[in-house]
C-alpha cells in the first residue's frame, strides 16, 4: 500500500505524535508499505528517514495557523499524488479528512487527545478544534483513537465508533549515567517531571508538594515551553524558591534518555492527556510512576504504579513522600510497570491493527 501520513510536524522528532508517525512509519516500510511523512518546513526534516520519505511543505509559520495550513496545502498535495491511504493525526488536521474522497482515496483520522480542552488556546482556535473533533468522527473512512478513554468519549459524544490504536514505547537497556552528571545528578537521586510547560502538564501541583517534604533528592524539571511562555516563567519563579529544584529546558536524545532511566519516581500529575508517552517511557525503563487518576493516565498505568486525585497537592505530598521512603516498594512496582508497556504497548501490535484498518477502509 501507498500510505501517507498527515498533520505531524515532521519527522524524525523526540517526542508527541510525531513519533509515534515516524515508528509507525518506518515499520510499516520494513513490511513493504510505501509511506510518505508530510513535514513542516520549520522542522528542517530531510528527504527520507528510516526508508520513510518526508515531503516538506510551507504553510502559515504562526501558532494559531501553522498546522491548520500546512494540514491544507499537504490535503491538496497527497490528493495529486495517488495513495492508498491518508493517515491523518490530531484533530484539528482532521479538519480536511473529507476532502480526499474527492479524488477517490481513504482516509483514517487518529484522535491522540482532546485538544480544544488545553489551556492554550483562545476561543477562536478552540472553536477550530472542536470542529476537526467533529470532522474525525464523522468524515473519515475511518476513526482511530490513542486511548479507550477517546473511544468511548466519540461514542457518547458524538455516537461513531472510533477504533482503539495505542501508541508503543521501545523497551530499551537503560544507559549508563553520563549526561546527567552534567547536572550534578548521579542516578537514584532525584524525582523527575518531564513534559512540555503547560498549565495542564500540572507541573506546579508538583512544584507545591515537593516543597513540603523533607527529602535529600532534587526535584527535576525536564520540559519547555509550548506557546505557554506565561506559565513557563511562572515555574521557573516557584523553581527558584527550592535549591533542590534542577529546570532543564527542553531535553531529547541521551540525556532524555538517562532523566528517565535513573530517576527515583516519575511523575505525572496532569489535568488533561491523550496517552502520555513520556510516561510509557519512564514505565519501560522501570521506574515507578506516580499519576494524577485521571483516565487517560490510569488507563496506561494498568495498575503498576501509583496515583493520587488530580489537582490534589496534599495527597500528591503523601504519595509521593511515601514512594521516596520506600526503596522495596519502588522496585516492585518498577518492575510491574516494565511488564505492562511489553504486554500492552508493543509497536508491532500497533502497526498489525493500522495494517489491519488501512485494509478494511481500502476493501481488501
Amino acid at each position: 500500500m501507498r500510505i501517507a501520513m498527515l498533520g505531524t510536524k515532521g519527522i524524525p522528532y523526540p517526542a508527541g505524535i510525531e513519533n509515534f508517525a515516524e515508528e509507525i512509519s518506518a515499520r510499516l516500510v520494513e513490511r513493504g508499505h510505501t509511506v510518505t511523512v508530510y513535514s513542516r518546513a520549520a522542522t528542517e526534516s530531510p528527504s527520507s528517514y528510516r526508508g520513510v520519505e518526508v515531503r516538506t511543505l510551507g504553510g502559515v509559520n504562526t501558532a494559531g495557523l501553522d498546522a491548520f495550513s500546512h494540514t491544507a496545502v499537504a490535503t491538496l498535495d497527497a490528493m495529486s499524488r495517488h495513495y492508498d491511504v491518508l493517515h491523518y493525526h490530531a484533530v484539528g488536521p482532521s479538519l480536511f479528512c473529507g476532502l480526499p474522497h474527492l479524488s477517490g482515496m481513504k482516509t483514517v483520522a487518529h484522535v491522540h487527545a482532546l485538544d480544544w480542552q488545553r489551556a492554550k488556546w483562545g476561543a477562536a482556535a478552540r472553536g477550530v478544534l472542536q470542529a476537526g473533533e467533529w470532522a474525525a468522527a464523522h468524515l473519515p473512512d475511518r476513526t482511530l483513537a490513542i486511548s479507550h478513554g477517546i473511544c468511548d468519549y466519540i461514542a457518547e459524544r458524538y455516537g461513531r465508533r472510533a477504533f482503539y490504536v495505542p501508541t508503543g514505547v521501545n523497551v530499551n537497556v537503560p544507559p549508563e549515567v553520563r549526561s546527567i552528571a552534567g547536572l550534578g545528578l548521579q542516578g537514584d537521586d532525584y524525582v523527575l517531571f518531564l513534559g512540555r510547560l503547560v498549565p495542564e502538564k500540572g507541573c506546579h501541583y508538583l512544584l507545591e508538594a515537593f516543597s513540603q517534604i523533607s527529602t535529600d533528592a532534587r526535584l527535576v524539571i525536564a520540559g519547555g515551553s509550548s506557546h505557554s511562555d506565561g506559565y513557563a516563567a511562572e515555574i521557573q519563579a516557584l523553581a527558584a524558591r527550592d535549591p533542590r529544584v534542577i529546570l532543564t529546558g527542553y531535553v531529547s536524545g541521551r540525556l532524555m534518555e538517562e532523566l528517565l532511566a535513573h530517576c527515583l519516581v516519575y511523575v505525572l500529575p496532569s489535568d488533561l492527556e491523550g496517552l502520555p508517552h513520556s510516561l510509557l517511557q519512564a514505565m519501560s525503563y522501570e521506574r515507578c510512576c506516580l499519576v494524577s487518576n485521571i483516565p487517560s493516565c490510569i488507563e496506561a498505568l494498568g495498575g503498576a504504579g501509583y496515583s493520587f486525585p488530580a489537582a490534589s497537592v496534599s495527597m500528591l505530598r503523601e504519595a509521593l513522600t511515601t514512594l521516596l521512603e520506600d526503596r522495596e516498594l519502588r522496585l516492585a512496582r518498577g518492575h510491574d510497570a516494565r511488564e505492562r508497556v511489553l504486554d500492552a504497548y508493543s509497536w508491532e501490535k500497533v502497526v498489525d491493527s493500522l495494517e489491519a484498518h488501512y485494509s478494511a477502509v481500502c476493501g481488501e
